[in-house]
């Protein structure tokens, strides 16, 4: 896709992904970035990163306000959105928060994404959709579905929306690898919920590939998911332990609530919608009457485990992405 003459907006654009999504972006040679998010201290530590670049814009605003979100919506031509609650334990406590920002928030995105007719909204979700057993996977596969039906809208001019999927995202904040890192350097033994529990790796840029792919091959209502490794949760914290140079030591704490031993990023039901495309799965929309073989079973993270070595590779791929991404306040630091 040629970016040179689009207008792009990023929801949560001063995230983990917001920041790499907007460095491929402007790197593209995209004609406008658009930053938007609530938090004004890391749009500050963004500005002062890109020293004020043309093409970087920024509005202050939060997705529950329609108002907000139809103001950063002029003249845009794409639509990333990344802005969610997605913390399960916060959303676990905070059910109703969750609700307004990943349900009631993306209708609010949806709709104004319709009044512009933009061109392509794409929406990142998470393998916690398929099956949710959590607040915060429930109220994502709730959103997938709010986007996707933006396709069958009256109000459609022409706009296709699509969702992504994908796993755990090394590096990005909230995930375990600075967890259990910061544990290290503190000399604490490194904490596991359960040691049989699995869990997809990707690093940042391979996420965004997938956003980036879904956007260049959207035709409407598909669910793009990115294949991946995955790895067992104590075999993360032995491959940490051994940077560290300290021995492999854990105690187990318990499943918290709303944690599953294992993640699915296909499941069942969607299997007979679900095309190969090599690295990428595209689940066809529901309301597509075609059928498919391609898929064979459920994409289960237990069912694709990496060895140590696999993991160390792709652990130390994530740091070397990482290196280019940080700010001055430290918020991608490894601790």
């Amino acid at each position: 896709m040629d970016y040179q003459n689009k207008s792009v907006l990023v929801t949560g654009g001063t995230g983990s992904f917001g920041n790499f999504v907007v460095r491929r972006l402007l790197n593209a040679g995209v004609r406008e970035v658009r930053v938007f998010s609530r938090d004004e201290k890391k749009q500050y530590d963004m500005k002062v990163f890109y020293q004020g670049r043309k093409d970087l814009t920024f509005v202050i605003g939060d997705i529950r306000n329609r108002d907000s979100v139809d103001e950063a919506m002029h003249g845009i031509d794409i639509v990333f959105h990344a802005a969610a609650l997605k913390q399960v334990p916060t959303c676990e406590q905070h059910p109703m928060e969750a609700v307004r920002t990943n349900v009631l928030g993306a209708e609010n995105l949806v709709d104004c994404a319709l009044r512009h007719a933009v061109d392509k909204f794409v929406m990142i979700s998470t393998d916690k959709a398929v099956k949710p057993v959590n607040v915060m996977g429930m109220t994502k596969a709730l959103q997938e579905r709010l986007v996707l039906q933006g396709n069958l809208s009256r109000a459609n001019k022409g706009s296709k929306f699509c969702c992504v999927r994908y796993g755990n995202v090394l590096r990005s904040r909230g995930s375990v690898v600075p967890f259990f890192r910061r544990q290290l350097a503190l000399g604490q033994t490194i904490t596991i919920t359960d040691e049989r529990m699995t869990r997809f790796l990707l690093t940042l840029n391979q996420a965004i590939d997938l956003v980036l792919y879904a956007a260049e091959n959207t035709q409407g209502g598909e669910i793009f998911v990115r294949k991946a490794k995955s790895a067992t949760i104590p075999d993360i914290g032995r491959v940490l332990s051994e940077e560290a140079g300290k021995p492999f030591d854990y105690k187990i704490i318990g499943i918290i609530p709303g944690e599953k031993l294992h993640e699915i990023l296909v499941s069942e039901e969607e299997l007979v919608r679900g095309r190969d495309f090599g690295d990428y799965y595209a689940i066809q929309p529901w309301w597509n009457k075609a059928r498919y073989q391609e898929i064979s079973g459920e994409f289960a993270s237990n069912d694709h485990l990496a060895d140590l070595s696999e993991v160390k590779r792709m652990i130390d791929l994530a740091d070397q992405e990482f290196e280019i991404m940080e700010m001055a306040d430290g918020e991608f630091a490894k601790f």
